[in-house]
């Protein structure tokens, strides 16, 4: 459960303090763990800030902390998503996907599309099969799942086989969220047909015979 986040609770500032002033990876570590065990929105700015870090522990227990605010982190991700460094960008993107919020549905098809980093692509390409449809705007989702199949297409046949798995479980996710099965789920088939055909990787091949299994 989420802190209350207008009453930050007392050893909050210590908490944002400790990753502040950490002397070593492990510290830092350690600090954002604790810092995301308060679960108060206060902390975000920090989270996102370690992001940029070039520690990946740290940045995932950031994003640990960031998914276990949900969409109270969602505007603050957006508003501060960095073009320059891509190792936090892509941690963003991840943090994003995680929390499957609809507000993030542009990002997450831009990323998805063809972002510079490939840990990106895969994040979103997963995330794009979790979003939150009931938190969007009924008469909304139609297109905006026909726009999502649309770029999972395009991903499901990424240079990346990485890429490529992530689409497959973005399309199953998707599958199991329609509102209007009969125009998009024959493409959603086919796309994972053609990757359980002719897919270079076995582990990708895999992976489609599986989704598709559960269409069946």
């Amino acid at each position: 459960m989420v802190t209350d986040t207008v009453t930050p609770p007392a050893n909050l500032a210590a908490l944002i303090q400790a990753v502040d002033a950490a002397e070593s990876a492990i510290a830092l570590v350690q600090a954002v763990r604790a810092l995301a065990q308060a679960q108060h929105e206060a902390a975000v700015p920090t989270f996102i800030q370690v992001l940029g870090f070039n520690n990946p522990g740290a940045a995932v227990a950031a994003v640990d902390g960031l998914v276990a605010l949900g969409p109270a982190a969602v505007p603050a991700l957006l508003a501060q998503l960095d073009g320059y460094n891509y190792g936090a960008r892509a941690w963003a993107i991840r943090a994003l996907a995680l929390i499957g919020d609809p507000r993030a549905l542009g990002i997450l098809l831009d990323t998805a599309r063809g972002d510079f980093a490939l840990s990106a692509r895969r994040a979103a390409a997963r995330g794009l099969g979790t979003l939150r449809w009931e938190a969007m705007a009924p008469a909304e989702v139609p297109a905006a799942q026909a726009e999502v199949l649309s770029v999972l297409t395009i991903a499901i046949a990424d240079s990346e086989w990485v890429v490529r798995y992530a689409a497959i479980v973005g399309l199953a996710g998707l599958a199991t969220a329609l509102v209007d099965e009969a125009a998009l789920l024959p493409t959603i088939r086919d796309c994972l047909m053609e990757r359980l055909r002719r897919d270079p990787e076995v582990t990708v091949r895999a992976r489609a015979q599986l989704a598709l299994a559960h269409l069946a």
